[in-house]
């Protein structure tokens, strides 16, 4: 039976989990331009009611990977390679109506700009009802319905009303939750949320963050979290993988990550936030440099340039393309010659006293 004959809600071959990525590529090619590898041999699995951050800068090759997942990258311009299984079925090389199938019923995805992403000409609650309708045998009346009842769900005031408006007529806070409305509609198996939470407020992002808490723990849904936002990794994630240059450069679960991080990067991010116990006045300790700074990882790792603990062989071709993602101690993985070791201050920041 091919992907095309599979119904959207029947599982595939039964495994522990519910998304594995193998080895996914995905390379940008512009006529007369080099190729852009923008996501190289990235690998990760999901199982059901488990959360996972992908954290890194922005042009880190987060969202690309996402977007690869659900098959919404462009066909033209794109090559992408490896493997992307849902629930035992393979997505790439998927046709169109499959995965449509597929999207909304047994994988959703939250966008960053609820504004955006949202029609602006057509009323919230007939967006929330057309994937009712596309993915449930439902009348127009039972759809309008459900639609209520899940815009009171993520905690819409007066949902009846806010069916009827339009999305410049919501605030952005209640965008967000219109969107993570309608990717609940069908209680998909994968959620993906991309940046749920930028540009709101503290307080909508906590209501945001522990509705999508909820919505694992209640549902058994496995959430796939990208952010670059540590604080948001900290209060939901259970593995994180940070990635760097289109690669996962770290993995580890959420509280070893944050009480012990190896890679120089990681290190990096986690001094670049403030911190409520320093002493007034304290200077922050960002990353040197930027993102663009990096190299190709065929000519050595590409944080080099950026990172303190940097050695002669962090620059030769053998360091940047053979250093695979390996073991790091239970349930860690590290692609580092020079990691830092504790106690430590985070190499890669501008802080003195960097561990060599």
């Amino acid at each position: 039976m091919t992907i095309e004959s599979l119904p959207a809600g029947e599982a595939g071959t039964v495994g522990a989990s519910v998304l594995d990525v193998e080895e996914l590529t995905v390379t940008f090619t512009r006529r007369g331009e080099q190729p852009t590898r923008a996501v190289d041999g990235v690998s990760f699995s999901v199982g059901p009611g488990e959360t996972v951050g992908l954290v890194g800068e922005s042009g880190c090759g987060k969202s690309v990977t996402s977007l690869a997942v659900m098959g919404l990258l462009p066909s033209r311009g794109v090559q992408v390679g490896g493997s992307v299984r849902l629930d035992g079925r393979e997505l790439l090389g998927a046709g169109d109506r499959a995965l449509r199938r597929l999207r909304g019923a047994d994988m959703a995805m939250v966008f960053q700009d609820p504004l955006s992403s949202l029609n602006p000409t057509v009323p919230i609650g007939t967006q929330v009802t057309e994937v009712l309708l596309e993915h449930r045998d439902m009348s127009r009346k039972e759809a309008g319905d459900e639609a209520t009842r899940l815009l009171d769900r993520v905690g819409i005031p007066d949902p009846s009303r806010r069916l009827k408006e339009y999305p410049h007529q919501l605030s952005g806070g209640m965008r967000q939750r219109a969107l993570i409305a309608m990717a609940l509609a069908c209680a998909p198996r994968l959620l993906i949320a991309d940046e749920p939470t930028t540009a709101l407020d503290v307080t909508i992002q906590a209501q945001i963050l522990e509705l999508l808490r909820e919505l694992v723990v209640d549902s058994g849904t496995a959430l796939v979290m990208i952010t670059h936002d540590l604080g948001v990794v900290a209060g939901l994630c259970d593995r994180v993988h940070v990635m760097y240059s289109g690669r996962i450069i770290e993995s580890a679960d959420r509280h070893e990550l944050f009480a012990q991080p190896r890679h120089p990067y990681t290190g990096g991010l986690l001094a670049s936030v403030p911190r409520l116990d320093a002493a007034r006045g304290a200077p922050l300790h960002p990353i040197r440099g930027s993102a663009r700074d990096a190299i190709p990882w065929a000519e050595g790792c590409a944080f080099a340039p950026r990172c303190d603990n940097a050695q002669d062989d962090c620059l030769t071709e053998v360091a940047g393309s053979t250093v695979p993602l390996e073991y790091d101690g239970p349930g860690r993985e590290l692609r580092c010659r020079h990691p830092l070791q504790h106690p430590r201050s985070p190499a890669g920041a501008t802080a003195s006293g960097a561990a060599r």
